[in-house]
């Protein structure tokens, strides 16, 4: 496999190194074996790409294009995800640990997400108000400006464009700086950029550690959008920064999400539901659904068959299109996860893995972890843990299953298995959360507002939302009759 060992920053149409030559290693999380040296921004890597972004919006053509044209350019950079569908699936997996299949799955959603936009622009329309027979009110939308964009590092790819599609659409510039542990898939952004006709400056790359790079970014006070997605402690700093310069910030944070399943759920599909929503992606992702809550009629049995499906899921190496879960992304990682399922086996009943696969005696791996019987004051089900561990826990009213799926300080996501619909609606709006699925796994289409509550976010990211976030409206009222002014001191 054709892995580069070496990744430069792009700034303004150029792929160059830190001013100060830094660098940094990055390592493969199924042998942790270092395979090249990054590029380490700083503040002044981040200064030149900011500049370089202000240029491009200030004296380029990419604010004043019709969204037409804009919207064909977004098409393009999908036509060139596209054809780079199995490149980019490799060097994910390579980088991530993720297994190759899901992969190729995030290849197509990047793509989409691109195409989507393009569709939002193109059909975009504002409202206007007519104000009697005297005035006309209209509202404008104009892009916003520079757009700093923070990733992280599970699903980078398509957590990249995620952001990237919506901030070009509306016709910002941006920078854009990618997680240290997972920069090589975004190392083919500026090729696919440059295919599809995106002018230089409009697409700024900064690679770099999140306390230098990412912090001179917020700080920066010629970017005047910050979105993020990481982990709550870090927004936090964010925000705080941010509000030096009241720059306006879009966060999607950690989770700690239910999975809530009545006595009259499909018992199958409830379970197929709970095994994949915290082991795929290796359960690093925000949405995971890991602390299941399972009414006491079928408490037992849905222990004991979601130990019997973790124990049978299969982990291996991550190019294997048999893998299901893969490694983990980082050794600090790891060992993070794995002091959590310490912390679990004294807190709670462990009944499925615990340890490291049989076989794979290098790598960050870890078999499918489930524990039972977690009381709501155990770390395991208050904490993220964003590795493959599940926490299962009784109740027995439907009272008690609301109290114990808010009963944590996240809100992003949640999960309701009911036969009774009339519950199901009652239960999704009685969780704390952003998002609810009802009887469904997570299936999310982009026209949806996404994002979390409590310290799970701040703001909504996804259609008309995405495109609000990154323009300013501005309200423009016009006279069309005789609409004469109050005329002080004119008595005088």
């Amino acid at each position: 496999m054709n892995i580069p060992n070496e990744l430069l920053h792009h700034i303004d149409g150029k792929d160059v190194p830190s001013v100060d030559g830094a660098t940094f290693g990055v390592a493969d999380p199924v042998t942790n074996t270092e395979y090249g040296r990054v590029a380490a921004g700083g503040p002044a890597d981040i200064d030149l790409a900011v500049a370089a972004a202000r240029r491009a919006f200030t004296d380029g053509p990419w604010p004043r294009l019709s969204l037409r044209e804009r919207a064909k350019v977004l098409v393009r950079i999908a036509d060139a995800i596209e054809a780079r569908a199995e490149r980019l699936a490799e060097l994910e997996t390579f980088d991530t640990g993720l297994p190759v299949t899901q992969a190729r799955g995030q290849a197509h959603r990047a793509a989409e997400n691109f195409r989507y936009f393009a569709d939002v622009i193109v059909a975009q329309h504002e409202e206007a108000y007519l104000v009697g027979d005297k005035q006309v009110n209209y509202a404008i939308r104009q892009p916003a400006g520079v757009a700093g964009l923070i990733t992280p590092w599970n699903t980078p790819f398509m957590l990249e464009t995620w952001k990237l599609a919506p901030s070009l659409a509306a016709g910002c510039t941006v920078v854009l700086k990618p997680a240290e542990w997972s920069p090589l898939s975004a190392s083919l952004l500026p090729g696919i950029m440059a295919e599809a006709g995106v002018p230089d400056g409009v697409f700024n790359l900064v690679h770099g550690i999140g306390e230098s790079a990412g912090a001179a970014l917020v700080a920066h006070p010629d970017v005047p959008r910050l979105s993020f997605t990481g982990e709550s402690g870090t927004g936090q700093i964010i925000m705080r920064t941010a509000a030096e310069h009241l720059k306006e910030v879009s966060m999607e944070l950690g989770g700690k999400s239910p999975c809530v399943v009545f006595a009259d759920a499909d018992f199958d599909r409830a379970v197929d539901a709970a095994v994949f929503g915290v082991f795929s992606l290796n359960g690093e992702r925000c949405t995971a659904s890991s602390r299941v809550l399972v009414q006491r009629e079928i408490y037992d049995s849905f222990v004991d068959a979601l130990a019997a499906r973790a124990a049978a899921v299969r982990v291996g190496l991550p190019s294997d299109p048999a893998t299901e879960v893969g490694a983990l992304i980082h050794p600090e990682h790891h060992a993070r996860v794995m002091e959590y399922v310490e912390t679990g086996k004294r807190e709670a009943r462990l009944v499925a893995g615990g340890g490291r696969p049989a076989g794979l005696d290098e790598g960050n791996f870890l078999s499918p972890t489930v524990f039972a019987d977690v009381p709501v004051d155990a770390r395991v089900f208050q904490e993220e843990i964003f590795g493959p561990v599940v926490c299962v826990t009784p109740f027995d009213t439907e009272e008690e299953a609301v109290a114990l799926a808010n009963a944590t300080k996240y809100g992003l996501a949640g999960y309701v298995w009911t036969s009774d619909l009339q519950r199901g609606h009652r239960v999704a709006r009685a969780v704390q959360s952003g998002m609810v699925w009802v009887n469904s796994h997570n299936v999310r289409d982009l026209r949806t507002p996404f994002g979390g509550i409590k310290a799970s976010g701040v703001g909504r990211e996804g259609g008309a939302h995405s495109i609000d976030f990154y323009s300013d409206l501005r309200a423009v009222h016009v006279a069309v009759g005789d609409l004469k002014p109050p005329r002080f001191g004119a008595a005088r």
